[in-house]
């Protein structure tokens, strides 16, 4: 069977356990990229089988299907967020008098098409976002211009990542494929804004080893559990983050509540929100 790049295909050897898309071919290797998950992995080629088109709009209703509940979750949430942040900025009173300043954001993701499907939640839910398609060896040499130059509150730095038995055991940095930079470009965030709290920061994606990454500096990052996470759930994250007030902090248990993954494939540190509110509110004349 003949395979090319961007080809949907499982895995023979792991039942067909994950649904993946063909990266890159060298010779009768192929580099795989999860569809939905941030996991990276090589198989020969005779071990993958394509998917037929059949299963493909079976496997997209159910990513579709699993995606809406969480956003619904979400707007639940962020419904009952506006109602309290309204009374507050109004001491109850005048309820649509207020404006507010949301939070700047800067996404870096090493997978291009994950950092379409997050723009486009990112849309969806209502913020603002500055994101770039950036290799996952490439990110500690430029986080810390771009966060000079844009000046982000929230960073995410995500794409990739795998452990692998064959390199070391799951404490040792060197068996983990993107880990170490996802380390590094976190240490070289910090150097431009060390406060935790100024400066939010996501690192990581699936198996990433997530004490090296929070040690660095990040708030928050993956996986506790080195297991694999959705695409989605940095939005998901900075979106908690972003509509929650400056005067609030947010608990680990209240940003993982509307992930698609959860408390075994994230973690991090309470943290305090971004979002600021103003009076009164003026039109644009």
């Amino acid at each position: 069977m003949d395979f090319v790049v961007g080809d949907l295909v499982t895995r023979v050897s792991h039942q067909h356990d994950i649904l993946f898309r063909i990266g890159s071919i060298d010779g009768n290797i192929a580099i795989l990229h999860g569809e939905d998950l941030r996991l990276e992995a090589d198989a020969p080629l005779n071990d993958l089988e394509k998917v037929t088109e059949r299963d493909k709009q079976k496997y997209r209703e159910n990513a579709k299907e699993q995606v809406d509940y969480s956003f619904r979750l979400f707007r639940q949430d962020y419904q009952l967020m506006k109602e309290k942040r309204t009374y507050e900025a109004s001491e109850g009173y005048q309820q649509e008098s207020y404006f507010q300043l949301p939070a700047r954001v800067l996404h870096l993701d090493g997978d291009q098409q994950y950092l379409k499907k997050c723009i486009e939640l990112y849309k969806r839910i209502g913020l603002q976002v500055h994101g770039l398609y950036i290799l996952e060896t490439d990110m500690p040499a430029e986080i810390g211009g771009l966060i000079k130059r844009i000046q982000p509150d929230i960073v995410v730095i995500t794409g990739h990542d795998a452990y692998s038995k064959k390199r070391g055991s799951k404490s040792d940095l060197k068996a983990y494929r993107h880990s170490k930079y996802f380390v590094e470009a976190v240490r070289e965030a910090r150097r431009v804004e060390s406060n935790l709290d100024q400066l939010v920061i996501f690192a990581g994606a699936c198996q990433s080893h997530f004490q090296s990454i929070i040690r660095a500096g990040a708030n928050f990052a993956s996986s506790p559990s080195r297991i694999n996470i959705h695409a989605l759930d940095p939005v998901y994250i900075t979106a908690k983050l972003a509509y929650t007030s400056f005067m609030d902090k947010v608990t680990v248990s209240d940003v993982l509540r509307n992930t698609l993954t959860g408390e075994k494939g994230l973690g991090g540190i309470e943290t305090r929100g971004f979002l600021r509110t103003g009076m009164p509110y003026l039109a644009e004349e």
